[in-house]
């Protein structure tokens, strides 16, 4: 690591929507490396490769961009460390493996998943632990025979049986954990992939991160990874785990309750620079107490000692108390029509709403009410309207919760792909086709008829599809934690 040099990194994995959480951990992560003359690296984290897709490795590159938060080294900018994608760094990864078996501080476990997935039942039913460290000690030569042999393994890390690991967080300070609640943790997959927790510590390490800025919910990963930094000899990075993004119910922030995707925000007219100064308040504040605030005075200012570990209440009242504040007083007429501009009427969006509408106008008037259910992120809704197939309102919204856990499968959002998704549904709950996406109408619009459903919907995008269900969700009455999980189970039965 070079001496002095604060480097910070944003190591998103590209398996879904961009997170507002990631938002919120770039920006600090951006914000700390500028304050000292640094560099903030874009890493992404690719290693599952089954989840993983080039699409949303671009929306999270959009959404950044979008925000402001550019990145000095990583995709499509390049730089002294790269690759920056951890698909492409394979033999990096594979050399560090091997020197850690060779040092006896890994080895091949051979075990079946069949026999790993008895060991997790048994860890549920309070019969037993994690992994049983069956394969710790086979000898060297026996093993090597049967990796040689073809036989299938995954290489996991030996974690000390006694003891405790004590590792210092910036704004915690020390925290121990015992070495003996902690498996073997498997460090390449039997697809040759690495695991998250090797790929993060010799990337982190190569590219000479100094400070790792995250989320606390990474905070129980640090034994694995300090362990690491020890068995490869390198000298650990400054780790500093951010307040997690609370609900105004102090639970944690999720999509169940807010919603989470930085697309969803920009899709509903927030501005990115209000979005930011939002996220800046989160945890920290200026010393005078001033709410509205820009990226280049946060830089000035900041000191990430002095980040609160109160949990920030991330409330969308005052975010769009702050967006109308930088609307009024940061846009002349002319720049809020350029942001407009570019917010909902570019022309390739235009030209597919009007796709949908054209046959159906008289005139030119019929513009506004024909499509004002494309710039509005809330619809006005009926509960009578929303009920499904002639359910109760209980029986209606569970069955829209499954359609949104089914949506959130989709890889791409196309309007083949919801209609499809739709019509598994209704075929596996025995429910018309017609009598689903009748109230879907009037969930995405707000109107009984309206422009065509799943062109409607792909449109909308995904965030905000999802958005509008789980608002005619809470309006049928919401589904309460208990429900949920025994709706989660029928939903896997079913679906």
């Amino acid at each position: 690591m070079a001496q002095g040099k604060v480097r910070t990194r944003l190591a998103p994995s590209p398996t879904g929507d961009p997170h507002l959480g990631t938002a919120y951990q770039a920006l600090f992560d951006l914000v700390w490396a500028k304050k000292n003359g640094g560099e903030f690296v874009l890493r992404i984290e690719d290693t599952d490769q089954e989840r993983s897709t080039p699409e949303s490795e671009k929306v999270i590159l959009d959404s950044l961009r979008w925000l402001g938060l550019q990145w000095d080294e990583g995709p499509g900018v390049g730089g002294p460390f790269g690759p920056y994608r951890q698909s492409e760094r394979l033999p990096i990864y594979h050399e560090h493996i091997n020197l850690l078996v060779a040092k006896g501080h890994a080895y091949p476990c051979f075990c079946s998943k069949d026999r790993l997935a008895e060991l997790r039942e048994k860890g549920r039913s309070g019969a037993g632990g994690g992994y049983d460290r069956k394969c710790r000690d086979i000898p060297p030569e026996e093993a090597t025979a049967r990796v040689e042999a073809g036989e299938e393994f995954v290489i996991r890390m030996k974690v000390p049986l006694e003891g405790k690991c004590v590792f210092n967080d910036l704004l915690r300070g020390d925290i121990e954990k015992d070495w003996a609640s902690i498996d073997d943790q498997v460090i390449m997959k039997a697809d040759g992939f690495p695991t998250y927790h090797l790929a993060v510590v010799v990337d982190d390490h190569l590219m000479e991160i100094s400070h790792i800025i995250r989320g606390e919910e990474w905070i129980n990963s640090v034994p694995k990874h300090f362990l690491l930094y020890q068995y490869f000899g390198w000298e650990p990075p400054v780790w500093c785990h951010l307040p997690l993004l609370r609900n105004p119910d102090k639970s944690k922030l999720s999509k169940r309750k807010n919603p989470v995707s930085v697309e969803w925000y920009r899709k509903s007219g927030i501005l990115p620079e209000a979005l930011l100064n939002y996220l800046g308040m989160m945890g920290w504040h200026l010393s005078d107490d001033r709410e509205k605030f820009s990226l280049d005075e946060m830089i000035e200012h900041f000191q990430l000692e002095d980040v609160s570990l109160g949990g920030p209440v991330f409330d969308m009242d005052k975010l769009l108390w702050l967006n109308g504040k930088y609307i009024r007083e940061d846009l002349t007429e002319e720049l809020l029509l350029e942001r407009l501009t570019a917010w909902g009427l570019e022309p390739e969006r235009l030209l597919a709403i009007l796709a949908l509408v054209k046959g159906r106008m008289t005139s030119l008037s019929d513009w506004g009410s024909m499509t004002e259910h494309f710039f509005t992120s809330r619809v006005p809704l009926q509960v009578d309207e929303l009920l499904i197939d002639g359910g109760t309102p209980e029986e209606s919204a569970e069955i829209y919760q499954m359609v949104t856990w089914e949506l959130e499968k989709l890889a791409s959002f196309t309007a083949a792909d919801v209609e499809q998704t739709l019509r598994n549904v209704a075929e596996k709950l025995d429910i018309k086709l017609k009598k689903l996406t009748g109230p879907f109408y009037v969930v995405m619009s707000g109107k009984k008829v309206s422009t065509p459903l799943f062109d409607t919907m792909a449109i909308l995008g995904s965030d905000m599809s999802r958005m509008r269900i789980r608002y005619a969700i809470d309006e049928l009455g919401g589904i309460s934690k208990k429900k949920l999980k025994k709706l989660e189970k029928r939903y896997r039965e079913v679906l």
